[in-house]
């Protein structure tokens, strides 16, 4: 199961590290404590929606933009779920048996 807040966690950890920033420094700017917004990176807490726009702020970054990126993900593991489920539900079904007449019949 894939959980929203670790999908958000994630786009915000990678936009932050893509800036060059620190923890410390988004904190302050988004005035949040560190720790908190260590832990709604890592995915174990959920952000409000003020504290995800005080967030995305700091990082001078539409909340939009972050959104759409939080679903693209989401999209992606979705896909990767619904595949790797008709993966596992192929290797269950049966084989049919191919007889001679329809092998011979294909030349």
């Amino acid at each position: 199961m894939v959980l929203m807040r670790r999908l958000l966690g994630d786009v915000l950890r990678r936009r932050r590290v893509a800036q060059g920033r620190t923890l410390r420094e988004v904190a302050a700017s988004a005035r949040v404590s560190l720790g908190y917004l260590s832990e709604v990176e890592r995915g174990r807490k959920e952000a409000s929606s003020e504290l995800l726009a005080a967030i995305c702020a700091a990082l001078s970054l539409p909340m939009s933009t972050v959104m759409r990126e939080v679903s693209d993900e989401l999209a992606r593991a979705e896909a990767a779920a619904v595949g790797a489920l008709g993966a596992r539900d192929a290797s269950r079904q049966p084989r049919r048996a191919t007889s001679h007449l329809e092998v011979a019949g294909s030349f």
